[in-house]
């Protein structure tokens, strides 16, 4: 198993985050080493969705207007409808991600989680994939959209679907791990 040991990762959702796209990929993280961060627009606790219901309530443990970028390695942005769309109306949340990016530090974004990408201004330019009725979205803003379990551009860590959830994690581990200098689909 690789080694994060010391990386400090965000999640940043708030209530309606697709559940398993938090859990698994952070239960990956903290197995291989890393530390993660729930940090949400919300102060107390956020609330999943279980692919057709809600799902559990979680602690935040960063309320997002005391969370700086500067604080974490690496961003994790879970999907679902109901997160991102609320995410991507947030003017500190949408910050927040482009900090990320301008600080050339990694990411990962599953499912619906690349709408808050277009709005930080992050998605033009990338080769990327999500949830498929993001693909003329993701075009629109100048991203080459594809169809693929994950990809990877430079930092940039995507996937479909909770069924892409190994690769997505695998992806974003190995980033991780290399500093996120490989630029390369996962399917290759």
């Amino acid at each position: 198993m690789t080694d994060l040991n010391g990386l400090k990762i965000a999640i940043l959702v708030t209530d309606g985050f697709e559940q398993v796209e938090l859990t698994e990929p952070r239960k990956a993280l903290d197995d291989a080493g890393a530390e993660t961060f729930i940090v949400s627009p919300k102060d107390k606790q956020v609330r999943g969705w279980k692919f057709t219901e809600w799902g559990d309530q979680l602690p935040v443990d960063i309320p997002l207007d005391g969370a700086k970028p500067d604080q974490f390695d690496a961003l994790l942005l879970p999907g679902g409808v109901i997160n991102p769309d609320e995410l991507r109306i947030d003017q500190q949340a949408v910050a927040f991600v482009k900090a990320f990016f301008d600080a050339g530090k990694p990411v990962a974004s599953i499912c619906h989680g690349p709408w808050t990408l277009i709005e930080a201004g992050a998605a033009g330019g990338r080769r990327l994939t999500s949830w498929p009725s993001l693909k003329t979205d993701l075009k629109n803003a100048g991203a080459d959209w594809v169809d693929e379990e994950a990809v990877v551009d430079g930092v940039l860590v995507t996937s479909r679907k909770p069924d892409d959830i190994p690769a997505f994690n695998r992806e974003f581990i190995k980033v991780l791990s290399t500093g996120g200098s490989s630029r390369q689909a996962a399917t290759e």
